[in-house]
């Protein structure tokens, strides 16, 4: 019986963990292949910041790791063919519970950042909110690779 609560709790731990490998939405965060790639660059003043949420991942690890742990769990309720219909139950409720679980320990708090460009254009770029972007900030806006950031200057 203990080994199959360690093992649950491993199981969890190391979906918790991979979904905080979620890659950045930060505007200070580069993929290794966005490195050494041009980028347009293009200067503007920010309009107006509104805090947004960003959805956590929704990869299969939880659900996995959710269906695991649950069906361990449900074969220990009853005995004989009791046994394996709670392993059933177990692993289906698990599953859910542990795609719920990732996608909220993943979520981050983002911004929606509107920038009047030098050009005239406005644009809106939402990313991570690492930064501390205020409305009248001058900023630089990067585009490349079919991503958008705003910095400050």
């Amino acid at each position: 019986m203990n080994t199959i609560k360690v093992a649950g709790v491993m199981l969890i731990a190391a979906a918790i963990l991979s979904g905080g490998c979620a890659s950045s939405m930060s505007g200070g965060a580069y993929t290794r292949s966005q490195a050494r790639q041009a980028q347009e660059v293009q200067m503007g003043v920010v309009e107006s910041v509104r805090q947004v949420q960003l959805e956590g991942t929704k990869t299969p690890v939880g659900t996995i790791a959710g269906a695991a742990v649950g069906g361990i769990a449900g074969s220990n309720i009853g005995g004989g063919k009791g046994r394996a219909v709670g392993a059933i139950l177990g692993a289906v409720a698990g599953g859910v519970a542990g795609s719920a679980i990732e996608e909220s320990v993943t979520k981050k708090n983002g911004l929606e950042i509107t920038v009047k460009l030098n050009s005239g254009r406005m644009i809106a770029v939402t990313q991570e909110a690492d930064e501390d972007i205020r409305p009248g900030d001058r900023v630089r806006v990067l585009s490349g690779g079919g991503v958008t950031r705003v910095t400050r200057n």
